[in-house]
């Protein structure tokens, strides 16, 4: 049985699908899991990243999550890479700027 999303966590995939409907390409991992970490708890991304996995939007395995959780809290994405993954989310919705750091989808 799959476990039902918080609305706002529903809504969050629901904007990332409408800015990927193709799925997320692995180059986009790092730097999308970094900007949900600028906005949401860590406990939020897992479970939003989790979800894209059941559901096929993020081709990786779970046991794979934590260690891009990881890798995004020990590294930081290049800019290019991090804007490129704003404006898929712009693009889809979500209103994303950066001098508010918890600004959701609306």
């Amino acid at each position: 049985m799959v476990k039902a999303l918080p609305p706002l966590l529903a809504s969050i995939i629901g904007w990332l699908r409408a800015g990927y409907p193709q799925g997320v390409p692995e180059n986009d991992y790092i730097p999308l899991i970094a900007l949900l970490r600028r906005r949401l708890s860590d406990e939020e991304v897992r479970e939003i990243t989790a979800a894209l996995v059941d559901q096929g939007d993020l081709p990786i395995g779970k046991p794979d999550i934590q260690m891009m959780i990881t890798k995004v809290t020990n590294e930081i994405p290049l800019d290019v890479d991090v804007e490129r993954v704003r404006a898929h989310l712009v693009a889809g919705g979500w209103a994303i700027t950066d001098d508010t750091p918890n600004d959701h989808p609306h």
